[in-house]
């Protein structure tokens, strides 16, 4: 069996619920394999659903692209396709669907169509972990700005929404332009993970993981993730200023 090494611990079992500590008044800390799970993109036929879509199919993950248009997703997934060096091929479907067929879901849709899919979508993601990456933000003559949210965050109110899932949130500053261009083989960046179940937190860094240079990190609980969506103001304020694809890194992690 594949193990994997983790710092300060002896290597564990990949795919098997392996415990070890992890710094945080001795938090616990889950070594998972998710190569064999299958993950819905909703959101799949946009700029960063499709980023995230390619790159997850590119590892080697099964990767099923959401519309409310079945005929749009077909259409994202085939263009994907034609994309890919490699990987296994993505599959575009109905958001009800890519969600009931999923064991993942991310959620990457426009913020002002958020509540109306995740109200329709209740059921079908019932007992499975949903990572949400919308940024609620405005845009004036003076660049993007964070939106007041009711429930304090995007995260947050898909919880809300979602009482028999398990959300999290993740993959707010990963730049579009570069999960698109595959010629960018490491894509140099830190992707925070929140959430209120340390396992499907683990699961959501080991997803992130499967892209090469990315590393997940758990960033808190879902309480925290106003801040998080709201930094993605300054990191467009950031790219539009010096003209690139910057994301972020944490310092002296091991």
């Amino acid at each position: 069996m594949e193990v994997r090494e983790t710092s300060g611990a002896a290597a564990v079992p990949v795919g098997v619920a392996a415990m070890v500590g992890d710094g945080e008044a001795e938090g616990l800390a889950m070594v998972v394999d998710v190569s064999g799970l299958t993950v819905a993109v909703l959101g799949g036929t946009g700029d960063q659903g499709q980023g995230l879509a390619r790159r997850f199919a590119q590892a080697g993950l099964t990767v099923l692209i959401g519309s409310r248009s079945a005929e749009r997703a077909e259409k994202a997934a085939d263009e994907l396709n034609g994309s890919l060096t490699g990987g296994v091929p993505v599959r575009g479907l109905p958001n009800a669907d890519a969600a009931g067929q999923a064991d993942i879901t991310i959620v990457a849709v426009p913020w002002d169509g958020h509540d109306a899919l995740l109200t329709s979508l209740r059921e079908p993601l019932a007992g499975k972990i949903v990572i949400d990456c919308v940024n609620p933000l405005g845009f004036d003559k003076q660049g993007p700005f964070p939106l007041d949210v009711k429930e304090g965050s995007a995260a947050q109110q898909a919880a809300a929404l979602l009482p028999d899932s398990t959300v999290t949130a993740a993959f707010h500053h990963v730049s579009a332009v570069t999960l698109a261009d595959l010629s960018v083989a490491k894509i140099d960046l830190d992707v925070l993970v929140l959430g209120e179940d340390r396992a499907a937190t683990d699961q959501v860094r080991a997803l992130a993981e499967t892209i090469p240079g990315v590393r997940g990190i758990y960033g808190g609980r879902l309480r925290n993730a106003g801040q998080v969506e709201a930094l993605t103001a300054n990191l467009i304020a950031i790219n539009r200023r010096y003209k690139t694809h910057a994301g972020i890194r944490i310092t002296d992690l091991p």
